[in-house]
Parts: C-alpha cells; sequence; structure tokens
C-alpha cells in the first residue's frame, strides 16, 4: 500500500521485533486470556501497572503503554466490540483498528502488529473480522500517501486464520489491479 508493507504472518505476536504490538484488550484495560494473557506473561507486570494508570478506554479506541520486557518497545491496547452484545460491531471493530493506527503515527512508529482483534472470546466470527481488519488497514494507508508507518503487520496464531487472512487479501488486491 503505497509507501507501506502490509504483511500477514503465522505466529506468537508477543515474539516479533516491532516498534509496537497490539492488545486486544477490553475496556478496563485488565490483562486476561488469550494475546492479552500471552503480552502479560512474557511482558512482566509494568504492562498492567501501565494500564492501571490509564484505567478505562472505550470500545472502538486505543491506547498506548511501554511493553515491559517483550521485544517491543510499546503495546497498543485496542478495544474491539463484543460480538452480540456492543452495537454495531463491525463499525466498532474498524474504529478499534483505525484507533490503533492512528496511535501509532502520533507517537511516529514506524513497525507495528495487529491480531484478529475481538475474534477470541468477544466472539467476532473471524472472516468478517480479518475483512474488516484489513479493509480497515487499506483504507487507512491509502488515505496517508504520506504516513510514518513502513509496515503494518497482521500477526495470526491459528494457521487456518493465517491462511483466510491471505486468501482474503489476495482478493482484495486483485480487485485493486483490475480496477487500475
Amino acid at each position: 500500500m503505497g509507501r507501506t508493507a502490509v504483511r500477514i504472518l503465522q505466529g506468537d505476536i508477543t515474539e516479533l521485533e516491532v516498534d509496537a504490538i497490539t492488545n486486544a484488550a477490553n475496556e478496563q484495560l485488565k490483562l486476561g486470556g488469550g494475546v492479552a494473557g500471552a503480552i502479560a506473561r512474557k511482558g512482566g507486570p509494568e504492562i498492567q501497572e501501565a494500564c492501571d494508570r490509564i484505567g478505562y478506554t472505550p470500545v472502538g479506541t486505543a491506547v498506548l503503554t511501554p511493553a515491559g520486557r517483550l521485544k517491543a518497545r510499546y503495546v497498543i491496547h485496542a478495544v474491539g466490540p463484543r460480538y452480540g452484545v456492543d452495537p454495531d460491531p463491525e463499525r466498532l471493530l474498524a474504529s478499534a483498528v483505525r484507533a490503533t493506527l492512528e496511535l501509532a503515527e502520533q507517537h511516529a512508529l514506524r513497525r507495528i502488529a495487529l491480531p484478529a482483534i475481538s475474534t477470541g472470546i468477544f466472539g467476532f466470527p473471524r472472516e468478517p473480522a480479518l475483512r474488516i481488519i484489513l479493509q480497515t488497514i487499506r483504507d487507512y494507508l491509502a488515505s496517508r500517501p504520506d504516513t510514518v508507518l513502513e509496515e503494518v503487520i497482521l500477526c495470526l496464531y491459528e494457521a487456518d486464520s493465517y491462511a483466510l487472512a491471505r486468501q482474503i487479501w489476495a482478493e482484495m488486491t486483485t480487485s485493486d489491479s483490475e480496477e487500475g
């Protein structure tokens, strides 16, 4: 996408050496299970302590904390919607992804990674969530040709999620080349 590389990787987001990894957070910023639990275990208590100082961020927003002992410098905590609970989950998921990208830009971060926000215990169906996440990244980057972001990584732990995301991205980029 312009000057920014969009990559889809399979693996453990907590192992990436990037400026920031994204945590699929809850509104109270409590690091529980899933991605958040892995971040807490590997990054140490200072991440939760920084979250506690912030205290709260609404669904569809994101906040930044130091990354403790992680390889990344920062953690961006993006609060996605609880599917079937929060109204207009598609809009809120796109908002959480946009907020992540905007926060990265505000802090002049060049390389960031995101997981499949809201697809774990928040219950957002995987395929539509991946479509929204990838489309939001694509639209954001297309609207900002002067972005400082050099690389945006969608990091997925499961092989089937990785394969699905690659298929969705291929469909999106093929339609771009057909339109051009």
